[in-house]
């Protein structure tokens, strides 16, 4: 198989606003919309993409259909500081505070307005004592 595109589809409740959510506060572009469908496209060197889909919308099959639960999307950023303060000031859900892992990550993990989880990251570097671990 040759893919030639891969994006996650998030089945939500409310489509229109989740889209705005990360349209306004991620900075994503909208490149399809309907009713019970948008495409959002991130800035940045890459076209990454996402998708949201009415959770119960008749295209899912029936044991499919509902909202997405269980999921983290994973952002790269150059400042994740600087991104868990200008979040924090947007009234963002944060599940879990800025903080350094000794696996080489600056992170926090925010939530959009269905929960579903998202890792902004910076990398950094690993603790030496972790990667003497690996060796």
């Amino acid at each position: 198989m040759r893919t030639t595109s891969l994006y996650p589809l998030i089945q939500v409740h409310e489509v229109e606003s989740t889209a705005r959510f990360y349209e306004d506060v991620l900075g994503f572009t909208r490149i399809f919309n309907s009713d019970w469908y948008v495409q959002l496209r991130a800035q940045g060197d890459h076209p990454f993409e996402i998708a949201l889909i009415e959770q119960d919308h008749d295209t899912i099959p029936a044991a499919g259909r509902g909202p997405s639960c269980n999921v983290i999307l994973s952002f790269y950023v150059e400042d994740a500081a600087a991104e868990y303060e200008r979040l924090q000031l947007r009234g963002v859900t944060m599940a879990q505070p800025l903080r350094d892992e000794i696996f080489g990550q600056r992170h926090f993990i925010a939530a959009d307005p269905n929960g579903i989880l998202l890792d902004i990251i910076t990398p950094i570097e690993p603790d030496p004592a972790f990667l003497a671990t690996l060796g």
